[in-house]
């Protein structure tokens, strides 16, 4: 728990002095509804090249939804984030570059200045099986499914600046007992079971940035300590999204993402995606 309200307010104490610079009007009443699709292409093709390299082509397909509530001292926010990529290399099946559907719901009763009393609730999954065809393989929809959800505190600056603390956290790992799989255990759900059953601290934290004209910077942090069971291995779960504006419809985007848990994998997971992006903004 220590470890979590250290990290904590490291990621406040970086945001609060970047947000300085960032200040925003007051917020009205209503739903406030924001959102992106967008499509990125990667290709490369070599043709008698002598140094070497294979032809390939990748594209990804993404959505971020925001939309939020405020009423009076209520407040009520949701992010929508689906993404779904896939890879050719010549030569070698189809593969999944990235794959990720995720609602994160907060809602706040304000307690005192920025503080709000809260609950959440966090959801992600993926879309789809292996590319190749292996039923067998790793990861299905729904397998693993992960749910959280508890009260807490909320500390919100503003939509684009906040901080959630839930020291009783409930989290549930939902997985296909009928997978073949070479582990004894499958994300901490052991062999034969279909679910696992946590209860710890949960810490999540969001800060959304202009670093320039035309170039923006999401940040996305959840921690997470499982009380009943190694509660010093704290889960890591960090997404960084940059988009680089150059027109209305196109833009350079950099998605880069970090995972530590080590019911899944010991060491650290990470995820990168860069491309040039066909926008939609709604």
């Amino acid at each position: 728990m220590k470890k979590l309200l250290l990290l904590t307010a490291l990621f406040m104490g970086i945001s609060t002095t970047y947000a300085q610079d960032n200040t925003e009007e007051g917020p009205k009443d209503g739903w406030t509804k924001s959102g992106n699709i967008s499509f990125l292409l990667n290709q490369s093709a070599f043709d008698n090249w002598i140094a070497g390299g294979e032809s390939n082509i990748s594209g990804t397909l993404g959505l971020n939804y925001d939309f939020n509530l405020l009423k009076g001292d209520w407040t009520w926010d949701n992010k929508l984030i689906a993404a779904f990529g896939i890879t050719k290399i010549k030569g070698q099946d189809t593969q999944k570059s990235d794959d990720r559907l995720e609602w994160n719901s907060l809602l706040g009763k304000k307690a005192s200045g920025n503080w709000y009393y809260s609950a959440f609730l966090n959801f992600k999954t993926q879309f789809a099986d292996d590319l190749d065809g292996d039923t067998d393989g790793p990861t299905k929809f729904l397998s693993p499914a992960f749910l959280q959800f508890g009260p807490g505190m909320l500390w919100k600056k503003s939509d684009n600046l906040k901080v959630n603390i839930a020291p009783a956290t409930s989290k549930l790992v939902i997985v296909d007992k009928d997978l073949t799989l070479p582990m004894e255990a499958y994300f901490g759900v052991e062999e034969g079971k279909s679910t696992r059953f946590e209860f710890g601290a949960s810490v999540s934290g969001y800060y959304k940035v202009n670093l320039m004209e035309n170039v923006s910077m999401e940040n996305i942090l959840n921690l997470y300590s499982n009380y009943l069971e190694d509660p010093q291995n704290i889960d890591i779960d960090y997404t960084m999204n940059i988009v680089m504006k150059i027109n209305k419809y196109l833009s350079a985007n950099l998605a880069f993402q970090t995972i530590y848990d080590d019911n899944a994998f010991e060491g650290f997971q990470t995820r990168e995606v860069f491309g040039l992006g066909i926008n939609y903004g709604f």
